[in-house]
């Protein structure tokens, strides 16, 4: 599990993290152009995010199921930035005896915000939503790092 905010590095993060274990990426950002991308607003509200990205989790959570059968560890790039979201995944990874671990990257909110804007303003956004400045800021207001019982759990 990928866990940090927007612009965070946790696509980039995963990415190598999957070349190093021989793991399989689910990236939502990716998951969700290639499903919603036509379809997406000029302006993301959670109203229209939030049940989209709860249906790809739905299929993802299938996936890693599988790929467990096959021994292929599963790299997921879904933020993770609420504790409610991590614990979800904990239940569910205990529930079909998963191993987690939990790698969290902390970025300042300025470093983050300049990566946002230098990817929005990128041609090939490496499957990544753009991200405008008032949905970057109501992502920062649900953002809750792990504290210590949490990092010692996972």
């Amino acid at each position: 599990m990928i866990c940090g905010s927007t612009g965070a590095g946790k696509t980039t993060y995963a990415q190598a993290l999957a070349n190093e274990v021989d793991g399989f990426v689910f990236s939502i950002d990716k998951w969700m152009i290639t499903l919603f991308g036509d379809d997406t607003p000029e302006e993301l509200t959670p109203a229209w995010f939030m049940p989209r990205v709860e249906r790809c989790e739905e299929h993802i959570r299938s996936q890693i199921i599988r790929l467990a059968d096959l021994n292929v560890p599963s790299i997921l790039d879904l933020g993770f930035q609420r504790k409610d979201h991590r614990n979800s995944y904990y239940t569910f990874a205990g529930e079909h005896s998963l191993a987690v671990k939990l790698h969290v990257l902390d970025v300042p909110v300025a470093v983050r915000w300049g990566r946002v804007e230098r990817r929005n303003a990128s041609p090939d956004r490496d499957g990544s939503l753009k991200v405008s400045r008032p949905m970057f800021d109501y992502i920062e207001t649900n953002w809750e790092p792990p504290e210590q019982d949490e990092l010692a759990r996972a």
